[in-house]
């Protein structure tokens, strides 16, 4: 019991320092911690190395396809100007009012597909260009932009960090996509309401190189608002790479739990409802969008890119898979690196009974006990991605003894991630340039924002939680 303890405070203590003070990239760290855990618990150097090894391998076959066909899909919805219909949706859907909620409610739907920091460089040029047309501070297009996005890619796979905890904890996919859709949906709400009045007292204008030419509107008519530009596709088709897969995989996973094994639409959606082939499916819609919207594909992709290529099957057969491996890349190797950093704690002997027994002498709540945790290494590490994985596999062994579902566990370590994001996060920094905030600013209109949006997240887990709701 004590080695345990000792040697997993101190593996996240040399985590914190690799990263954070040594400034050491995540997945080597990870892999060091990972390496010196294993020897401490007394493993031996072949049996650490082969647990390791099987689990980064392991975790990249449960995630690898899912987030490389999200990042194709990504580049779709870039080169397409889809990202520009589905603002212009919610422009009417709003009258023109609360315009801040447009950009937070685009990168809200984009952010489940399509990571974070990628979704941020989308939707900056189109919050600034909202911020100039009508004087709203980018303390309101960016801050709740960040908010809106960050929700759903903490809590809604496939975006890799909850998606890879999600399989992990055991948690149905399914379950997880539709639950923290509901979740992410009432945090943002909750927030806006909390903290609406605090954004829009600091004027902050936006980036002079994203809003040039563009004129004040001074009249009252939202029309006016709208992003005018000839040949964008219809909303409906340019959510579809999106919103498709998520449907798919959520109504396989409600096939499974209602309908028999023999029913024909459960073996229907079985297969197109299994997540790679959600994805895929996906990446089919995306392409097609982007057949249908030729020459505007091919223009985008120049702006894009810095470019030309005329020919619309190689830019988006070879690419946009081109473009999407390398944005891909860097967060499968740190998820796949956390699982195998969970893999040496959760091969510890007898874990479960050990964690048992210790949280039973404590009176400490269970239900805080993940979001505690993940919010401590969200700040101290300042990778979603690793915080997400390295408490993911620290609780995996606890949820029995803390009494919660895989599906809860998920969620709270979700919603913990949300908080503390600052200076060591690299989606700070993108955000910041982009949003044309200070590092003040940021602090006030990410860090704080993001804050609150955690611990409603932390509320409404526990009360949907307590209600038998998952």
């Amino acid at each position: 019991m004590t080695q345990f303890f000792v040697i997993l405070f101190f593996a996240i203590v040399l985590l914190v320092l690799l990263i954070v003070k040594i400034r050491m990239h995540p997945v080597l760290a990870l892999f060091i911690v990972g390496l010196l855990s294993g020897l401490g618990f007394g493993f031996g150097f072949n049996k650490t190395i082969t647990t390791m090894v099987s689990a980064f391998g392991g975790t990249l076959t449960g995630i690898g396809c899912t987030i490389i066909f999200g990042s194709i899909i990504a580049m779709g919805i870039q080169d397409s100007g889809a990202i520009k219909s589905m603002v212009n949706f919610f422009i009417r859907l709003s009258k023109g009012k609360r315009l801040e909620l447009t950009t937070a409610m685009a990168g809200f739907i984009m952010s489940i597909p399509i990571f974070g920091d990628i979704t941020i460089v989308m939707l900056s040029p189109i919050a600034s260009y909202i911020s100039k047309r009508k004087k709203v501070s980018m303390a309101s297009m960016g801050g709740w932009a960040v908010c809106g996005l960050g929700l759903t890619m903490c809590l809604v796979p496939p975006t890799p960090g909850i998606l890879a905890s999600a399989l992990l904890l055991g948690a149905d996919v399914g379950q997880v996509i539709i639950w923290g859709i509901v979740i992410s949906l009432f945090s943002l709400a909750l927030t806006y309401l909390l903290c609406s009045r605090f954004c829009n007292k600091e004027w902050i204008p936006p980036r002079e190189d994203y809003v040039t030419g563009v004129e004040t509107v001074s009249s009252g008519d939202y029309h006016d608002l709208l992003i005018k530009e000839e040949g964008l596709p219809n909303v409906c088709l340019a959510a579809l790479p999106i919103l498709l897969p998520v449907v798919l995989i959520a109504a396989n996973s409600y096939a499974i739990t209602y309908l028999s094994e023999e029913n024909p639409l459960r073996v229907f959606l079985g297969v197109i409802g299994e997540r790679n082939i959600a994805m895929f499916i996906g990446v089919i819609a995306a392409m097609l969008l982007g057949l249908s919207l030729k020459s505007k594909v091919i223009d985008y992709f120049k702006i894009n890119t810095g470019t030309a290529d005329n020919s619309i099957g190689d830019i988006m057969l070879n690419k946009w898979v081109d473009r999407a491996l390398k944005i891909a890349l860097l967060p499968l190797l740190i998820t796949a690196m956390g699982g195998a950093f969970s893999a040496i704690i959760k091969a510890y002997p007898d874990i479960n009974n050990l964690l048992s027994n210790a949280l039973s002498k404590s009176n400490f709540p269970g239900i805080l006990l993940p979001w505690i945790m993940a919010a401590i290494m969200m700040t101290a590490v300042g990778s979603q991605t690793t915080a997400t994985m390295t408490t993911s596999a620290i609780v995996l062994p606890m949820m029995g003894s803390l009494g919660l579902s895989p599906a809860a566990t998920a969620f709270l370590i979700g919603s913990g991630v949300m908080v503390g994001s600052h200076v060591n996060n690299s989606g700070f920094w993108v955000a910041a340039q982009m949003f044309n905030f200070t590092t003040v600013q940021a602090f006030k209109y990410i860090t704080f924002i993001g804050t609150v949006a955690g611990i409603f997240g932390l509320v409404l887990t526990a009360i949907f939680h307590s209600l038998g709701m998952f």
